[in-house]
């Protein structure tokens, strides 16, 4: 099982959330995150006042998916977030140990 997190520009998230549940995601987290990367943040103009903009606001997704589902839901966030700019984001993948559900104390992938 592996943890799927995508660090991704706001106004992707709902083409982001339809192309998982198109190719059979049934859950994921969704937070509001600020940062930079290469990016270094941006420069903003307010009232005649020059601001720089350090961390840049975007959207953290989290999906837990068996090994098999991986390469597509990577293909899949890929497609739905790629503009083409600066700042679309990366993609991060990390091994799952356990999982357990909460309500019917179920384990592994059944859990997911």
């Amino acid at each position: 099982m592996k943890l799927v997190e995508a660090i991704v520009k706001p106004f992707k998230l709902e083409e982001i959330k339809d192309a998982l549940l198109e190719i059979g995601v049934q859950g994921m987290t969704v937070s509001e995150v600020k940062g930079f990367g290469r990016q270094k943040g941006h420069k903003e103009t307010y009232r005649g006042q020059e601001y720089t903009i350090e961390f840049v606001p975007k959207v953290k997704i989290e999906v837990a998916v068996t090994d098999a589902q991986v390469s597509r839901v990577i293909e899949a966030i890929i497609s739905a977030a790629k503009t083409g700019s600066i700042g679309d984001g990366k993609i991060f993948v990390r091994e799952l140990n356990e999982v357990v559900r909460i309500r019917t104390g179920e384990t592994g992938e059944t859990a997911l």
